[in-house]
């Protein structure tokens, strides 16, 4: 779509043609605000379309008309915030993110392909089609906004779904990923669309002959208790956290709690937690964007540790494990530096402890001071 071309398309084609371009340029989001022109996500950095126009409050009005039903703009007027799937039949999916900004209305979409990614496909862990496959307990894949999360999910699920029979639900806002019946059932629910909350979703999975339950996000404490309940009651939970690593990632779903519940809480998450995966996303030396991930496996010791209140003494158990199957994060980013996958400088600035990875590079570079 070019500027001299955008005023004779229809705010329809408009829109489709900015999809496309996402999935010709290979971006993984595109930003609609007045007064910028529309702007892509491209291997993690923002990319302006200069030679397109820039968006007036017109413009986002309309496409906002076009990509929403009745339903989903009352609701818009009601709460200024707004989450749904838009479908662009033959190319892709898309979440969608609405907002107010400055007095008029902001747009993210992010890019979710109709094929279902692989394990293999995405170089992810091969542990992650073990953690899929256990019968019962509590997996929290976690990280920033971004990271790749979701995408996560969809690929254990897909493992699963190609080797194993069972009933499965998952509580997402909204639905990304499509998930056709292999060897699974598997139901979908948007939030907003089929249920109103997280927690009463999960609620009436328990009565739903459900053996997996995927949640979106472990977001308050209603949800994060029936989730522990549940993974109790012999279920296999699947949740995400916005967390950067696994010891916060037990610290945040304890503190939830009131002070009162939380010896009790961390009795029952030590008994369920299987594991937790903590992934970020990295620009690649040579373009395009990698992962790395931390794995805590709720070994016997790790298990204690949480019983124990000693959350800190896990960064090193996990170091430790490595025959396990553990690996810290900082460990994954000084391997990709390592192999010259990634700059020193972009794994440091992922690291939540960048003075101990800036110490592991040295380490691997045999003393020496630069990196």
């Amino acid at each position: 779509m070019s500027e001299s071309g955008a005023a004779e398309l229809s705010y329809q084609e408009q829109v489709h043609q900015l999809l496309r371009l996402v999935v010709d340029k290979g971006a993984s989001d595109l930003h609609l605000k007045v007064p910028s022109p529309p702007v892509l996500r491209i291997d993690g950095a923002l990319v302006v379309q200069e030679y397109l126009a820039p968006l007036t409050a017109d413009d986002i009005e309309a496409i906002f008309q076009e990509i929403t039903t009745q339903e989903q703009r009352i609701a818009f007027v009601k709460e200024m915030e707004l989450d749904f799937a838009y479908s662009l039949p033959g190319l892709a999916r898309f979440r969608v993110n609405v907002l107010q900004q400055r007095g008029t209305i902001g747009i993210a979409f992010r890019f979710v392909p109709f094929t279902l990614p692989t394990i293999d496909e995405l170089g992810l862990p091969r542990i992650l089609e073990e953690l899929v496959m256990k019968p019962r307990g509590l997996i929290l894949v976690t990280g920033p906004t971004g990271s790749g999360k979701s995408t996560t999910l969809a690929a254990m699920l897909n493992h699963l779904n190609e080797n194993d029979s069972r009933s499965v639900v998952t509580v997402e806002d909204p639905v990304e990923f499509l998930h056709p019946d292999k060897k699974c059932i598997i139901v979908q629910r948007d939030l907003g669309d089929d249920t109103r909350t997280f927690s009463a979703a999960l609620t009436h999975a328990l009565r739903h002959d459900i053996d997996v339950i995927v949640i979106g996000e472990l977001r308050d404490l209603a949800t994060i208790s029936t989730a522990i309940r549940a993974a109790e009651t012999g279920h296999l939970v699947i949740g995400t956290l916005h967390t950067n690593d696994a010891a916060q990632s037990i610290d945040r779903i304890i503190d939830v709690f009131p002070p009162e519940q939380q010896g009790q809480i961390r009795l029952q998450l030590a008994q369920v937690i299987e594991a937790v995966v903590s992934q970020v996303l990295l620009r690649r030396r040579e373009g395009g964007r990698v992962a790395a991930f931390e794995i805590m496996l709720a070994t016997g010791v790790i298990r204690r540790l949480i019983r124990e209140e000693k959350i800190h003494e896990i960064p090193p158990n996990i170091d430790l494990g490595k025959l396990e199957g553990m690996q810290t994060l900082d460990r994954a980013l000084a391997d990709l530096v390592r192999d010259n996958v990634v700059a020193a400088e972009e794994a440091l600035a992922k690291s939540s402890n960048p003075a101990r990875l800036a110490n592991m590079l040295r380490t691997d570079q045999g003393g020496h001071a630069g990196f």
